[in-house]
């Protein structure tokens, strides 16, 4: 069995969290989830999630905290287990969200009772507490 890792982050701007959709017809097409991705090999999982948050959504963000990290097998039977870890981010500077249209089609920022709504992954809801 092989193991895949990810790193997500969690961003606040005015009380509310900033989320965005998978694009239809791509893996998991139409779910709701915080910025992220594959930690790529050598990097440490802080760097992905920075990388990541910018590829997404064209914000610049750094990584202040760990909120998490959640395993599970994978979700299309493949032999693989997969390594999710949530990151506490601050913005550089806030700017408008410039999403890439190839991964996603849809962005919100939603309070944690808003974001209850969306049907999220655990390691995302989890991820809103405290």
């Amino acid at each position: 069995m092989t193991d895949k890792y990810l790193a997500y982050g969690r961003l606040i701007r005015d009380g509310k969290f900033l989320f965005i959709r998978r694009r239809p017809g791509s893996f998991l097409g139409g779910n709701w989830e915080l910025p992220g991705g594959t930690v790529e090999p050598g990097e440490r999982p802080a760097e992905t999630v920075v990388r990541e948050f910018a590829e997404e959504t064209g914000l610049t963000v750094r990584a202040t905290g760990e909120r998490g990290t959640h395993s599970w097998d994978d979700v299309e039977g493949r032999p693989m287990r997969i390594h999710a870890t949530v990151y506490t981010l601050t913005e550089e500077e806030p700017r408008e969200v410039l999403l890439d249209p190839e991964e996603h089609d849809a962005f919100i920022w939603y309070t944690r009772e808003e974001a209850a709504e969306l049907g999220l992954a655990a390691h995302f809801r989890e991820a809103l507490e405290g």
